[in-house]
């Protein structure tokens, strides 16, 4: 790769999937029809018999399917607007289409706490029989979780009640402080002139080689925060004990149970791996120290995470960094590297730096199209290119699931990140080996070690925060200075004494990172981790039986709708994950490069 300074980064094409934006009457009349339809799905539920007998069966049978069906649109919906509110953080209309589409998915979660009510009311026979027909026998997996978890929950109605009264208040703490973060702006002189740029291009100085650039970044950040950061800790308050009420109610007893459900995953597993990481990840030290070292810095700080070393400042176009992510995606797998270039060419993808965007990289399925939508702000350095092979992994997930049904393609966090880190380990190994530069090489080596370190340390630290932010907030509200002194004693413990303690820490990193203030999922921390490692061990054996893995490779992906976590690695690892040992080899095998590391920052 050879780079210049023009990195042509390109916006997205949304228009096929709606046209015309938030003024889209397209899109205008599909919201009308889903609220149609969810109106008829009520009163068809109201007329279900009430025991599974031949008719029973089949009118209940075309219900879920019904119920499917509306799914699949109001994600549609919500993966829409998600684009809208994403490439411009100031089209108010579209914030308030998500909003509206939140209540459509309320009312569709009140018919499925009926359909749960129901199936705990039938005996495991007439259940099976139910589940045993054509047209339910693929969503199985599904339904059988769904009556299982529903045991674990409240009364029906309180349930249904819940999730009414969650739209204007749990889930609206997460929208508003979505356009508060959105709304915050930092001022920076560039070519002489004063200019307000989004957080999202703020936090891209964080990685800049220019360790001044880094700190104006981080202080600018934070003060930023510290404006916003009381109406923050309202938000993160209220949410948490809108969360912690319902938990007392349905009898949970610790306030991890509902991630670890939503992640498939048993308590043993998560034990497995933090006990591995914390054994193994001491040799990070020594890759902390020769960074250290090579950057001229005693210690370093919180914005030193991501500072560039070896050969980074040069720009990647972003067509050079497309074309090398097919060539090495589709060397081990000719159906991945078409996939690829389809969707680069097809525009699936907004990588233009502009202000305005919101901050980060995601991947959105758009279903009944089968394509997806990938969001992000395309750097011209690796690391913006390890973003893109990121971001298409999770787009080739989304392909393999494609013709599954609606509810067989939900798959959890955990399991999620598995392609998507596929992708950037692969893509990594591939720019190591064409390079010929020991500059190059200690960069890229830097990228690797530095995933290892952030998922070790810097999502570790966000892990023990929940943790005891919502043991207190059992107790009552947290300010924002206690919160910050959580996050604090977190980043102490996680960091292992990495982090200059004079001011090496990010307090407000509660405030600044909007996974914390994401209803959907709690937690929002350990599956990246887990995602992380799980991939580790996938693209390993990738590595070890190469192209002929593909196939292989493709199923594991395609079970991920239909199994749980533990029982996909059996299956296609013969891994058992409530076990040290798988992990323990993944930990060992992250760090395997810290001493060709060290050894090339002495030189």
């Amino acid at each position: 790769m050879t780079g210049n300074n023009n990195i042509n980064a390109p916006k997205w094409e949304i228009e096929s999937i709606f046209p015309g934006g938030s003024k889209s009457g397209e899109f205008a009349e599909f919201r009308k029809k889903i609220v149609t339809d969810l109106a008829a799905a009520a009163i068809s539920l109201e007329k279900l018999p009430a025991n599974l007998d031949t008719k029973g069966i089949s009118d209940w049978e075309n219900w879920i399917l019904e119920l499917q069906r509306l799914y699949e649109h109001l994600h549609l919906a919500g993966a829409f607007t998600g684009c809208l509110t994403s490439q411009d953080v100031n089209d108010d209309e579209a914030h308030r289409m998500e909003s509206e589409i939140d209540e459509y998915y309320s009312r569709w979660s009140m018919m499925r706490a009926s359909l749960e009510s129901f199936s705990i009311r039938q005996t495991d026979g007439d259940w099976k029989k139910l589940l045993n027909g054509n047209g339910l026998k693929a969503i199985g997996f599904y339904l059988d979780e769904m009556r299982n978890n529903a045991r674990k929950k409240m009364p029906e109605e309180m349930e249904k009640l819940t999730l009414e009264l969650a739209v204007n208040g749990y889930h609206s703490w997460n929208r508003l402080y979505d356009k508060m973060a959105g709304d915050l702006r930092v001022e920076i002189e560039q070519d002489g002139k004063k200019t307000l740029i989004s957080m999202g291009q703020n936090a891209a100085r964080m990685s800049e080689p220019d360790r001044e650039t880094r700190r104006d970044a981080f202080h600018k950040m934070e003060k930023a925060w510290e404006t916003q950061a009381n109406l923050a800790a309202m938000a993160l308050n209220f949410q948490a004990g809108f969360r912690l009420s319902v938990y007392k109610r349905r009898g949970w007893d610790s306030p991890l149970y509902e991630a670890l459900l939503n992640g498939r995953i048993k308590r043993e597993t998560l034990n497995a791996m933090w006990s591995a990481i914390s054994n193994g990840r001491g040799k990070l030290t020594d890759y902390i120290r020769a960074k250290s070292k090579y950057l001229g810095i005693e210690k370093i700080r919180w914005y030193d995470q991501t500072a560039p070393v070896g050969k980074s400042a040069r720009k990647i176009p972003y067509p050079e960094a497309a074309d090398f992510i097919c060539e090495h995606i589709g060397s081990f797998s000719e159906e991945m590297g078409k996939f690829t270039r389809m969707a680069i060419d097809k525009h699936w993808i907004e990588a233009e730096d502009r202000s305005g965007k919101a901050a980060g990289g995601w991947c959105s399925r758009v279903p009944i199209r089968k394509e997806s939508r990938i969001f992000m702000t395309y750097t011209g350095n690796f690391d913006g290119l390890g973003t893109l092979a990121h971001e298409l992994g999770h787009a080739y997930h989304g392909y393999v699931l494609r013709d599954e049904q609606p509810l067989a393609q939900t798959y959890p966090m955990n399991l999620a990140e598995t392609a998507s880190i596929f992708n950037e380990l692969r893509v990594t190994d591939a720019a190591f080996e064409v390079s010929d530069d020991p500059d190059e090489k200690l960069m890229l080596l830097d990228q690797k070690l530095q995933s290892a370190f952030g998922y070790y340390t810097n999502i570790f630290a966000r892990f023990l925060f929940d943790t005891h932010f919502y043991n207190e907030r059992g107790h009552g509200m947290l300010s924002k200075d206690r919160l910050s002194q959580i996050m604090k004693e977190a980043q102490k413990e996680a960091f292992m004494g990495l982090l200059d303690e004079e001011d090496g820490y990010h307090p407000l990193f509660w405030a600044s990172k909007l996974h914390f203030f994401i209803t959907g999922s709690p937690f929002y921390n350990f599956p990246y981790t887990f995602g992380y490692l799980f991939a580790s061990g996938v693209y390993d054996r990738a590595v070890k039986e190469g192209s002929g893995f593909a196939k292989n490779y493709r199923d594991l992906l395609a079970d991920t709708g239909r199994m749980t976590t533990e029982e996909v690695a059996m299956k296609h690892l013969g891994a058992d994950l409530t076990k040290e040992d798988f992990w323990t080899d993944a930990v060992t095998r992250s760090l395997v490069d810290v001493d060709l590391f060290v050894k090339l920052c002495g030189k």
